[in-house]
C-alpha cells in the first residue's frame, strides 16, 4: 500500500502524504519520497507542491514499531529518513510545502525542506520530541533556528507548544497563512507562476541560499559566477537581457517573457 503519491501537470508537480488518518512517516513513504523524486527531475518539472490528504499534514514519524526496533537498526532508519528528506531539500527547482491542520514531529521537518511554506490558518506547527523525551531526529531545531533564530527555535523544543501558523509568519518561518479552503489553490498559482519564470535563474537562487546558509557570505561569494555566468549564457537569459535593451532604446516598458527553460 502506498503512503505518498505524486503528479506532473504543465511543468509543476505535487508530492502528496497519503497514509491516513495521520500521515505518519516511514520507510514506505520514505522510499516513495525518493522515488517520487527522482522521478520529478527526470520529467523536468519546474515547481514542486508538497501536501497531504486529510485534515492534518502529518502527525510525524511512525513511534509504533520503534519500542522493538534495535538501536542499530533504528539509527539506520532515521539516517534513510534523513538523506530522503535532504534530497527533497536539495531539489535544483522551487519546493512549496502547503501545511494544513498539525504539522509536528517529522511532518515538521519534512516541511521545513521546503524553500516556501503556504499555510492554512488552521494550521499548527510543533516539536512534540521533548515530550517523550527524544530529540529533532531529522534536523528541525536547527532548521527552525535558521528562520527564527537560535532562542526561539530552542524555546519551541523545550516546551513542544503548538506554535499557529499565523506567529510562525510573524517569524518568517512560514510565508503566507490563507484560509483552509483556499491554500491549496493560492499556492498552485504561485507555483504555475513560478514555474514559468527562468528555471536556470530560480535554481542558482537557491544553490547560492544553501552555500549561504551553510558556509556564510564569504563562501557565496566565492561560488557566485560559477553560478551566476552559465545562468547569464542561457537562451533564456540572452533573450531577456536583448529585449531589455530593446525596449530601453525604444522607451518602452521591457515585455514580459516567456522563459524555455534553455
Amino acid at each position: 500500500m502506498t503512503h505518498l503519491t505524486f503528479s506532473i501537470a504543465d511543468d509543476v508537480a505535487e508530492i502528496v502524504l497519503d497514509n491516513p488518518p495521520q500521515n505518519r512517516i516511514d520507510r514506505v513513504m520514505t522510499d516513495e519520497l525518493v522515488h517520487a523524486i527522482e522521478s520529478i527531475e527526470a520529467a523536468g518539472a519546474r515547481a514542486v507542491i508538497l501536501r497531504s490528504e486529510g485534515d492534518n499534514f502529518s502527525f510525524g514519524g511512525d513511534i509504533v514499531t520503534w519500542p522493538d526496533t534495535e538501536l542499530p537498526r533504528l539509527r539506520a532508519e532515521f539516517e534513510s529518513f534523513m538523506t530522503a528528506f535532504n534530497r527533497l531539500e536539495r531539489m535544483p527547482i522551487p519546493v512549496i510545502a502547503v501545511v494544513n491542520g498539525l504539522c509536528f514531529g517529522g511532518g515538521f521537518e519534512l516541511a521545513l525542506r521546503a524553500d516556501l511554506i503556504f499555510a492554512g490558518e488552521s494550521a499548527e506547527f510543533g516539536h512534540p520530541e521533548q515530550t517523550i523525551g527524544i530529540v529533532t531526529l531529522l534536523g528541525g531545531i536547527y532548521r527552525s533556528a535558521a528562520a527564527v533564530g537560535r532562542n526561539l527555535a530552542y524555546e519551541w523544543a523545550l516546551t513542544s507548544e503548538r506554535v499557529p501558523a499565523a506567529r510562525m509568519e510573524r517569524h518568517g518561518l512560514v510565508n503566507r497563512v490563507l484560509p483552509d479552503d483556499t491554500v491549496l489553490n493560492e499556492a498552485r498559482a504561485f507555483a504555475a507562476r513560478i514555474a514559468a519564470g527562468p528555471t536556470r535563474a530560480h535554481a542558482a537562487h537557491k544553490a547560492l541560499l544553501r552555500v549561504w546558509e551553510t558556509q556564510g557570505v564569504a563562501a557565496a561569494d566565492t561560488v557566485m559566477f560559477d553560478l551566476a555566468m552559465p545562468v547569464f549564457a542561457s537562451e533564456d537569459a540572452q533573450r531577456g537581457i536583448d529585449s531589455a535593451v530593446v525596449a530601453y532604446r525604444a522607451g518602452k516598458p521591457r515585455p514580459v517573457m516567456d522563459f524555455h527553460n534553455r
